[in-house]
């Protein structure tokens, strides 16, 4: 009996460390639009994402390992932490290094690859897809279709066919821009949980500042 509970004990500690890196599917790469993100939660926090001094649109959330079902998180790996440099870098596009850290740890743990890679492989996968101009061209808060969002990004990429991409919303904003690739970057079919469309018709979206 004791044999059997210490087994399960060693299971449970196993699952609570997270999934074997390197196993997965295919990644979601997910594009916030900064200035919904700053209205929503980022100025109270007082993020340097959202200092007047920068001007960001479409930034990388992060680029997510999946499974055809689910996804890992929190990976056991043997590869080394990025640096603070390393993370620091990657706020051009990420809006922080801090972020860029957190999406190491939960995501980027679980690619199977070294951390330098992982960022190296999450900007190819962020500038592989047009962010459409037409957003930044805003003056003024507009309420649209989240929709419409979508055929934006369906309009700058013809490669993207409208399994392949899922526009959500929170807090009556439009969030994200959710666009699923192979792991070599290629668009590929999102699977069912990821396809998460939302419905809104009139989602908020602030220009940026």
């Amino acid at each position: 009996m004791r044999w059997i509970i210490a087994l399960m004990l060693t299971a449970t500690l196993a699952r609570a460390e997270g999934e074997v890196a390197g196993e997965f599917d295919y990644y979601v790469m997910a594009l916030s639009w900064s200035p919904n993100w700053c209205a929503i939660e980022g100025d109270a926090k007082d993020s340097d994402q959202c200092h007047p001094r920068h001007d960001f649109g479409w930034t990388l959330h992060g680029l997510w390992p999946q499974y055809h079902q689910g996804w890992p998180s929190f990976c056991q790996t043997a590869e080394r932490p990025p640096s603070r440099g390393l993370t620091g870098s990657m706020a051009d596009i990420m809006g922080t290094g801090g972020l860029a850290w957190y999406q190491w740890r939960k995501h980027g743990s679980c690619a199977g690859i070294p951390a330098e890679d992982y960022y190296a492989l999450s900007r190819d996968a962020y500038d592989s897809i047009a962010r459409p101009d037409v957003f930044r061209r805003l003056e003024d808060p507009v309420r649209l279709p989240a929709s419409v969002v979508e055929q934006a990004f369906l309009k700058a990429n013809p490669t993207l066919e409208p399994d392949m991409i899922t526009i959500t919303c929170r807090d009556g904003h439009i969030q994200e821009a959710r666009i699923c690739l192979s792991k070599s970057l290629d668009p590929v079919p999102c699977g069912r949980d990821v396809v998460r469309d939302c419905t809104m018709d009139d989602a908020l979206f602030q220009p940026v500042r």
